[in-house]
């Protein structure tokens, strides 16, 4: 079996997992039922049409679930876009956006701020002509706040990547720096930043630099639904062939969360 074929069954069967845990009734290993930790999910959907000189498309789902118990904590996230454009007159239309993403990380906290995790995470992108991209990490991080209002973290540690971009399979080895950023700006409202920095380790000219910035607001009293906003920022140095370094993103979305 080729490595970056392992890898990608790896990830994939990570994300499978989180799924399958985030729906269970079953507690974590080493929690009692009557223990059992609460499981917090969320739902979120955007659409855009357009009608008259132009007939457009986009549309997002995205869905994330977490939990923590004692000292660990678990996340896991998925999300989608596709979207098309057809010219009035026209019988066939263009594809202009169409990616599946997901991701699964667990942590495991050693006292109140550091902490080691596990992270793997898989992408498939049909416009930046990128097949599958998945890579696994592990290491080490730090909590510089943390309280009821806000948090900021940072992580460091090595991992392995394995992606195809247009025809070309390519695997090697990454160091991956990670920063999380979430407040509280009301009862009601909340901002959050991320950003992480994947370089090769034995080629610092190929690196890959994802960033999202969002905000959030509730429209319900029981803070059930809200309505959110955000950026997503994706810069790879060494795009597949006749595709483009940078793709961005910019996201309105109604969300659910039970």
């Amino acid at each position: 079996m080729k490595p970056n074929h392992l890898f990608l069954r790896i990830a994939v069967a990570a994300l499978l997992f989180g799924a399958v845990r985030a729906w269970s009734e079953d507690a974590p290993p080493g929690v009692s039922l009557s223990q059992k930790p609460k499981w917090v999910s969320t739902a979120a959907a955007g659409l855009t049409l357009t009608r008259g000189n132009s007939e457009t498309l986009l549309a997002t789902i995205s869905g994330s679930t977490d939990v923590k118990w004692d000292q660990n904590e678990w996340s896991f996230g998925a999300d989608g876009t596709y979207g098309e454009t057809k010219q009035p007159g026209s019988g066939e239309a263009t594809k202009n956006a169409e990616q599946i993403h997901g991701v699964s990380q667990y942590n495991r906290m050693f006292g109140d701020r550091v902490f080691g995790f596990v992270r793997a995470e898989g992408l498939h992108d049909g416009l930046a002509d990128i097949r599958y991209r998945t890579s696994i990490n592990l290491g080490a991080g730090y909590y510089f706040i943390k309280n009821k209002t806000a948090d900021l973290s940072a992580e460091l540690g090595p991992g392995y990547l394995a992606e195809e971009l247009g025809d070309a399979q390519t695997s090697y080895a990454t160091f991956r720096f990670g920063e999380k950023f979430h407040c509280k700006l009301s009862d009601r409202s909340r901002l959050w930043q991320t950003v992480e920095l994947l370089p090769q380790v034995d080629d610092f000219n190929n690196y890959i630099v994802n960033a999202e910035i969002g905000i959030e607001a509730d429209l319900s009293q029981n803070k059930r639904f809200s309505l959110r906003s955000f950026l997503q920022d994706t810069y790879n140095n060494v795009p597949a062939v006749g595709r483009e370094r940078n793709d961005a993103k910019l996201v309105t979305a109604i969300a659910c969360k039970f």
